[in-house]
């Protein structure tokens, strides 16, 4: 990484996304370079996601790292299923701009998540799905505490062919208990 990626990536503030962001998060969602590692699809409206971004839930954290031109980056950790028993458990999601990834922009917001989840959410589990071929983000994941449990063959469409994915997951690593 040249001086000028040190320096861009350390301007980058991370914060919370509010409901006013949710049209560039969207973009940036379905933008070209980002959605291919998602479940996303190209050529959508950025109004297709408007209502599910704008929403605030507080069993959710949604962040956004934000640069000099504007929203490069969005992870979020949100609920798996509303029932009881997968309470303590959440969903990884994330997405970075082709220019801002492999930049330590994807640690850094995950990072936080997890403080987020280890420290003030109650969060026991944190779980994922990332395409197979995908070395980048699965040396990320791995390193910052998650496992592979599963392959799922044919998962997803991708670029007219299917593709495998890996399911992962972080246990706390500390878990919470009385003093």
């Amino acid at each position: 990484m040249d001086t000028a990626h040190k320096a861009d990536t350390a301007a980058l503030v991370i914060r919370s996304a509010e409901p006013e962001d949710a049209a560039a998060i969207s973009a940036l969602l379905g933008g070209t370079g980002t959605f291919e590692g998602t479940l996303q699809l190209p050529e959508m409206p950025v109004a297709s996601r408007l209502d599910y971004l704008q929403r605030v839930d507080p069993l959710t954290c949604k962040l956004v790292a934000v640069s000099e031109e504007g929203i490069v980056g969005m992870a979020a950790l949100h609920v798996q299923h509303p029932g009881l028993r997968r309470a303590h458990v959440r969903g990884l999601g994330i997405g970075i701009a082709p220019a801002w990834q492999a930049r330590g922009v994807g640690r850094r917001l995950i990072t936080r998540l997890l403080d987020w989840a280890d420290n003030w959410a109650g969060v026991l589990r944190v779980e994922l799905v990332v395409h197979a071929d995908n070395d980048r983000a699965i040396a990320l994941y791995r390193g910052l505490g998650f496992v592979e449990e599963g392959l799922h063959k044919a998962y997803a469409l991708k670029n007219g062919r299917y593709v495998d994915t890996f399911s992962m997951a972080r246990m706390h690593p500390n878990p919470p208990r009385l003093a």
